[in-house]
């Protein structure tokens, strides 16, 4: 194999990796940002914004857990999220981090981290479609 050859095919392999690393990129941090959306709409009892954040299917399910705040003042506090895996069509997206939670002037935490978001396309848009 000729050095000429042998460079375009190192170059041609260097471009295919750089290319697949930004695409799973991209993919992470849209999926992640979503599940971020999701929270921050949950803590502030967004409807319309946790509705657009939720999938169809899980959009019931995503009011009803904001009507756990009714009544509570809620904040995030060092929020961070990221892909974690995947099953089948489903990405899973896990955050650290907490919602402080004052009631009657007494602050709970509830850390982040004891749940694993499911993500899915719909509408050609990152939704979050429950937890685990």
């Amino acid at each position: 194999m000729s050095a000429h050859t042998w460079k375009s095919m190192i170059a041609l392999l260097a471009l295919v990796f750089l290319l697949s690393a930004c695409g799973g990129g991209a993919k992470s941090d849209a999926a992640a940002q979503t599940v971020e959306n999701y929270l921050t709409a949950l803590v502030a009892q967004d409807a319309d914004q946790l509705s657009t954040a939720s999938c169809q299917a899980w959009e019931e399910n995503a009011l009803l857990d904001m009507d756990a705040f009714i009544g509570v003042t809620a904040s995030l506090d060092q929020m961070a999220c990221k892909v974690t895996g995947t099953d089948g069509d489903t990405t899973l997206v896990s955050c650290e981090g907490k919602i402080l939670a004052t009631y009657n002037n007494e602050q709970q935490e509830l850390d982040l981290a004891g749940q694993t978001y499911q993500v899915v396309q719909e509408g050609g848009e990152w939704r979050v479609c429950g937890y685990r």
